[in-house]
C-alpha cells in the first residue's frame, strides 16, 4: 500500500507542472471586456462592451494585441507575451500620433477600420457603446 502511495505522490509531482501549463495556455482572458479609459477619460464617458471570446474564435491574438519596440514601431504579439492595457502606450502623455494618441482613438482606429472592411454593419457606435 505504501508503495502505491509513493508512486502516486511521484506521479502527482511530475504531472502537476504539465497540468498547470495546460491550464495557463487555456486562459484566454475574460469572455467580455468593458473598455474605458482611466488616463484620458471621455467628457461623456460611455464604456464600450467588447466581446473578447467572439473575436478569439475568428482572429489571431496578434490581430489586436501588440507592443512597442524601442524605436516606437509596433511589434506583433507572440505567444506567452505579457498583455498590457492598451492605454499603457495609447494615452495623451505617451507622444503617439493623434490617431493613436489616446485609448479611445486607438480603439476606434483598430476596431472601426477592421469592421468597416469586414463587417460594415458592426461599425456603428451603438454596437459597442450600449
Amino acid at each position: 500500500m505504501k508503495k502505491w502511495l509513493a508512486c502516486g505522490a511521484v506521479l502527482a509531482v511530475c504531472c502537476a507542472p504539465c497540468l498547470m501549463g495546460i491550464a495557463q495556455a487555456a486562459d484566454n482572458g475574460p469572455a467580455e471586456i468593458t473598455l474605458q479609459s482611466t488616463i484620458d477619460p471621455a467628457k461623456t464617458p460611455k464604456p464600450a462592451q467588447f466581446p473578447h471570446a467572439a473575436h478569439q474564435s475568428r482572429l489571431e491574438c496578434k490581430t489586436c494585441h501588440h507592443s512597442k519596440g524601442a524605436d516606437g514601431k509596433r511589434i506583433s504579439y507572440e505567444e506567452g507575451q505579457k498583455i498590457e492595457k492598451c492605454e499603457t502606450c495609447h494615452n495623451s502623455k505617451a507622444g503617439m500620433p493623434e490617431k493613436l494618441g489616446t485609448f479611445k482613438n486607438a480603439a476606434h482606429a483598430l476596431c472601426q477600420d477592421c469592421h468597416k472592411k469586414n463587417k460594415p454593419e458592426l461599425a456603428k457606435c451603438t454596437v459597442c457603446h450600449k
